[in-house]
């Protein structure tokens, strides 16, 4: 029997604060920023079809590299994750998974009996690669290999060096195992920082997934997409997608094909917006002596409660005086870390509204407070 385990994570959209830290998307777009009334007024409302509309797919392929007929539109990126692990894991077929992570990145394999195997990365090494550890985890049993680029809650992003070992030994000792790149994050960039290509012509073991919901600021639209380069492996995908949803919604799809065919339009000031924001944090957490790890790209980072000033009590004591001040940030139990560890997302607020949530932390952590 199928069972997920609950999810404190809801909270972001089931439970607002004043100052919310712990959302990780960027400024958000608007429904008239996409289409006039009359041109909505159009929009058919009839089925979609099961690999989603072939505009839509043809924008995404021809910024990914691959051919629109390998690109499976989804809703959002987290249905793109589930058929894939319903795709490639029953009951006792081994997950391994790179943590901190997305939650759904772990409770969904679980919650299909699949035994996870999680691997740990590690704050103090800038939450890098641990190829050598993920080398003794990986087994013929191993049927999915998932991880982000850039993370989730970190923004670290991994190398094409490092993407490619990884593929080799996965291809060496699990090589019945898809490997996921969750490239949510890929197009959120800072400045004028070019965003990186995407992995998924790097091998037909390698499946990626996106969407329009962070760095383009439209979690609205649930719309998302998964690329592979394996035609047999798309098709399985496909008719499970049919089989759970039959299509996406044709006005998300058309409103997400909007967005897309004005990335540059939308993507440069929530560049400029988050370049803005990281350095804005940087000072602030030089100023409270708080750890970070720089992220490379995404709306959000890591920061890290040294231990010398504040033993466990003093973390959960942190928590609560946070609440005190209607502000949240994300902490890190909700990834797989210490609570020591939290995520702080810098593109959700207006700046004003950063500028204060800053404070209301700063003020969180003060001895005595």
């Amino acid at each position: 029997m199928t069972a997920f385990a609950p999810s404190p994570m809801t909270a972001l959209i089931d439970h607002p604060v004043r100052y919310d830290l712990a959302e990780s998307t960027s400024p958000p777009l608007n429904l008239g920023d996409l289409a006039d009334v009359a041109t909505l007024a159009a929009v058919p409302l009839g089925y979609g079809t099961s690999r989603g509309d072939a505009r839509l797919r043809a924008l995404i392929a021809a910024d990914i590299g691959v051919d629109a007929e390998q690109v499976l539109v989804t809703v959002g990126a987290i249905e793109a994750m589930f058929l894939l692990a319903q795709a490639t894991c029953t009951p006792g077929d081994r997950v391994l998974l790179a943590t901190p992570c997305f939650p759904p990145a772990r409770t969904v394999p679980e919650g299909l009996g699949a035994r996870v195997d999680v691997v740990p990365l590690s704050f103090g090494d800038g939450y890098r690669l641990p190829l050598d550890r993920i080398s003794t985890q990986l087994d013929p049993r191993t049927r999915l290999v998932s991880l982000a680029s850039p993370q989730n809650p970190s923004g670290v992003r991994f190398s094409e060096h490092e993407l490619r070992a990884l593929l080799a030994m996965v291809g060496e000792r699990a090589p019945d195992a898809v490997v996921l790149v969750d490239e949510t994050y890929r197009e959120s960039t800072y400045g004028d920082a070019a965003a990186p290509r995407s992995t998924a012509t790097l091998s037909p073991q390698l499946v990626t997934c996106s969407s329009v919901s962070k760095a383009h600021g439209a979690p609205g639209l649930r719309v998302g997409w998964l690329t592979t380069t394996d035609t047999a492996l798309y098709d399985r995908l496909r008719e499970a997608k049919f089989l759970t949803t039959i299509a996406c919604s044709t006005v998300d799809e058309f409103l997400a094909a909007q967005v897309l065919r004005r990335r540059d339009e939308f993507l440069a000031p929530r560049a400029e917006r988050l370049r803005e924001a990281l350095d804005e944090l940087l000072h602030w957490a030089a100023e409270q002596q708080v750890d970070i790890v720089p992220p490379d790209g995404g709306a959000m980072c890591c920061l890290r409660l040294p231990a010398d000033r504040f033993p466990d009590h003093a973390v959960r004591t942190f928590y609560a005086r946070l609440a005190e001040r209607d502000t949240r940030v994300a902490p890190g139990s909700w990834f797989g870390e210490h609570d020591r560890v939290f995520r702080v997302g810098f593109g959700h607020l207006p700046a004003s509204d950063f500028t204060a949530a800053l404070a209301r932390l700063a003020d969180a952590l003060a001895p005595g407070a």
